[in-house]
């Protein structure tokens, strides 16, 4: 994109003929994958078609995307990912979907955000909402749902899980102050009635319908934990404000308020009492393919400074070969390829072994967030003032480099999650 261009242009002392491109960098990436951990060939296909994409359809508009104003949101992209298959990559291949599994949907997502994380996550997050209808294993409630991700205009999803006042804390005490303040679930008739508010929601202001995760009354804690699938045209949900946020600007979170929303007991995902259940299983999905993305976030950036460095002279060499740049983007490179690793055993573990073990997507999460920032940052100071300008791109993905430490779990949290599982016991 512009930055490239600008990138390019900007070498005075002269350009060395023979230095790295992007497109060496990509085959690179796709050359090691396979030599590191063998990918399935429909998953190879998808890397391949994904990079495309992103190169051809998502590169050009994420600049403009970026500095648009915080409520805009480019459906344009998403009727393009749509029509290549990116919002049915979960769904069985009998359902009409491709099938991919937590593997696919990660490897795809690396690809989506070493050029844009927003993207990623706008993908992602909908893949998120709708795991909790094909994990239900109803068929009537799959077969109000699931057709909509068929049809010729793209649907997204989204997953309710932060609360107003309690965050994640989703079993917070029934004697706890705030207590009154979580989103609950009443019985009432032939399904229940639900109040509260959700806030910080990924794709929660474009979404068509949502995965909400409440506290049924009278049954605080885990056992009265219940996961609803809610559509947001129902009479009671209001979508609030856009929230302004640093970094993932194409991708909108909002707040989603419930008041006095009747949903079918249909709609009731593992029946009451379940959704401490799913969640753990959903948050193993997520902190995966979030893994993902902050691997691509990291790559992204390392890519352009790698081009940077084999563009750049001084001294009478190019950049990389100083001792000095050599180590870093040495380094850049190794915690990269890392992160990846740990993604992909997490991903592979989420989709072959029952019930999924927290502890791989909590370690590849921990890993790649941490080194997305450090990445991203050697990565700025490496094009010095540069790095500093939008239209290099590499501030974009230092922004984006800290929004994942915060949604699906915090250092802290998935260093609780780490420790648990090493010692035998839920953190």
């Amino acid at each position: 994109m512009k930055g490239m261009t600008a990138m390019t242009a900007a070498v005075s002392t002269g350009t060395v003929t023979n230095a790295p491109t992007l497109s060496d960098t990509a085959a690179l990436s796709a050359a090691a994958m396979p030599s590191l951990f063998t990918l399935p060939p429909e998953v190879e296909r998808l890397r391949d078609e994904v990079r495309e994409f992103a190169r051809t359809v998502v590169r050009p508009r994420v600049l403009a995307n970026d500095l648009a104003p915080h409520d805009d949101f480019d459906w344009e992209i998403v009727r393009k990912g749509h029509e290549l298959g990116l919002l049915r990559m979960t769904l069985p291949e009998e359902f009409g979907g491709r099938g991919v599994g937590v593997l696919g949907v990660a490897v795809a997502l690396e690809e989506l955000a070493a050029v844009c994380a927003s993207t990623a996550l706008v993908f992602g997050a909908s893949l998120l909402g709708q795991s909790s209808v094909l994990a239900s294993g109803d068929p009537a409630l799959q077969a109000r749902f699931v057709p909509g991700f068929l049809g010729a205009e793209p649907v997204l999803a989204c997953n309710a899980i932060t609360e107003e006042v309690a965050g994640c804390d989703l079993l917070i005490p029934e004697n706890s102050p705030h207590a009154q303040e979580v989103t609950t679930a009443r019985r009432e008739g032939d399904g229940y009635v639900l109040n509260g508010v959700k806030r910080f929601i990924t794709n929660g202001a474009v979404a068509e319908w949502c995965t909400v995760f409440a506290n049924l009354e009278g049954h605080p804690g885990a056992d009265g934990l219940t996961t609803f699938v809610v559509p947001l045209d129902s009479e009671g949900v209001t979508r609030g404000p856009v929230a302004d946020k640093m970094g993932y600007r194409a991708c909108l979170g909002t707040t989603l308020v419930f008041e006095d929303v009747h949903v079918p007991a249909a709609n009731v995902v593992h029946g009451e009492g379940n959704g401490w259940n799913f969640l753990t299983m959903q948050s193993n999905q997520a902190r995966t393919t979030v893994a993902a993305i902050s691997t691509g976030v990291a790559r992204g950036a390392f890519e352009i400074a790698r081009q940077w460095c084999g563009e750049r002279v001084q001294a009478g060499v190019p950049l990389y070969r100083h001792q000095f740049s050599a180590r870093k983007l040495a380094e850049m490179s190794v915690k990269i390829d890392a992160a990846r690793l740990l993604y992909l055993q997490a991903a592979h573990q989420a989709d072959n072994m029952l019930p999924a073990p927290t502890y791989g997507p909590a370690a590849a999460k921990l890993f790649a967030d941490r080194i997305a920032i450090e990445v991203a940052e050697e990565a700025m100071s490496m094009l010095g003032a540069r790095g500093y300008c939008r239209e290099y791109d590499v501030e974009k993905f230092v922004r984006e480099s800290f929004g994942a430490r915060i949604y699906e779990g915090t250092p802290e949290v998935l260093a609780l999650a780490v420790t648990g599982a090493l010692y035998g016991h839920r953190a």
